[in-house]
């Protein structure tokens, strides 16, 4: 007998097809890919995984990794010391805005790249090797398995990285950063290079829908209550410039990715990823999106959706 949720996925093979977008041009690693790939997976919080179209093939995770960053220097620094230096608030600038809070001073959240290269900054390690070690580890805990690391999509990456450089000067100019904004800004490049799958990205997902604790391996990775703070995070600011579209027609804490990929939590039950290289005018993955939205409204995801066996 066949599985109901591997054949509603793949009902969904086709669906957005036409969405339209193209692929990111600006790093020349991820101009390169195919635009027609597509994989499907959910992970659910008892240790299941549905995975439609091309599940298992490798990409960078790029921004997809900064909710996950923002979690170790949560665990590393503690939540009062973390938001001196970065806010939670929604910015409702694009997410590579070279701009800070102008009553604070510090980067309004720290899923924009502003926000991103500080919490990386934030990481405990004696040097950047020892940083993006523990960063991967972490990384890979959440997936259950040890992630590799594209040199090439780096190096890519770490060329064309003006606005970027410009935003980690900032950052020191600020006192944001209090070291070399050189070495943040690698840091930060570095775990965008971090090679994953889309089924990876779905048991990630589906961990910190966990509380933290990886669905498979059992693992604590990381603390609950730090689980609930990177959602509330994701939240209101995981798709930057449209995190209010998106938290009103799709209703889950998400994160998305320039290399294609989409990861969305509903805590208590499951993660969901998307991977479709094709990107909207806010650097999302436009298949991707079309597929949550109709996933949330048959499925009935929407964290604001009244089950009928709701009580009081």
């Amino acid at each position: 007998m066949r599985n109901p949720i591997q054949d509603y996925l793949e009902s969904l093979a086709d669906h957005g097809h036409d969405a339209g977008g193209a692929v990111a041009d600006y790093i020349p690693e991820l101009a390169a890919a195919d635009p027609d790939r597509f994989a499907l997976c959910i992970a659910t919080v008892d240790g299941h995984l549905y995975t439609v179209g091309d599940g298992d093939l490798p990409y960078s995770i790029q921004s997809i990794s900064k909710p996950f960053t923002y979690a170790l220097a949560l665990q590393d620094r503690g939540a009062a010391a973390v938001a001196q230096k970065v806010d939670v608030e929604p910015s409702g600038d694009a997410f590579n805005e070279i701009s800070l809070d102008p009553r604070t001073n510090r980067p309004s959240n720290p899923m924009i790249n502003a926000g991103a290269i500080t919490a990386a900054s934030l990481v405990d390690g004696v040097d950047n090797e020892e940083r993006f070690e523990r960063v991967r580890q972490w990384h890979s805990a959440f997936a259950g398995r040890q992630l590799g690391f594209d040199a090439q999509v780096y190096q890519s990456e770490l060329s064309t990285a003006h606005r970027n450089r410009a935003i980690a000067h900032m950052l020191r100019e600020f006192e944001v950063l209090e070291s070399d904004p050189e070495g943040a800004l690698d840091q930060y490049i570095r775990q965008c290079a971090m090679k994953v799958t889309t089924e990876d990205l779905a048991m990630m997902a589906a961990t910190l829908a966990n509380g933290g604790v990886n669905p498979i391996s059992e693992e604590r990775v990381a603390q609950a209550t730090d689980v609930e703070h990177v959602l509330s995070v994701m939240t209101s600011c995981g798709m930057y410039d449209a995190a209010g579209d998106w938290i009103t027609s799709v209703g889950v804490p998400a994160k998305s990715g320039v290399s294609g990929g989409i990861i969305g939590v509903l805590p208590g039950q499951l993660g969901l990823a998307v991977f479709s290289p094709r990107l909207d005018s806010h650097g999302h993955s436009a298949r991707g999106v079309e597929v949550f939205e109709r996933i949330s409204d048959e499925m009935e995801l929407h964290l604001m959706h009244v089950t009928r066996n709701s009580r009081t």
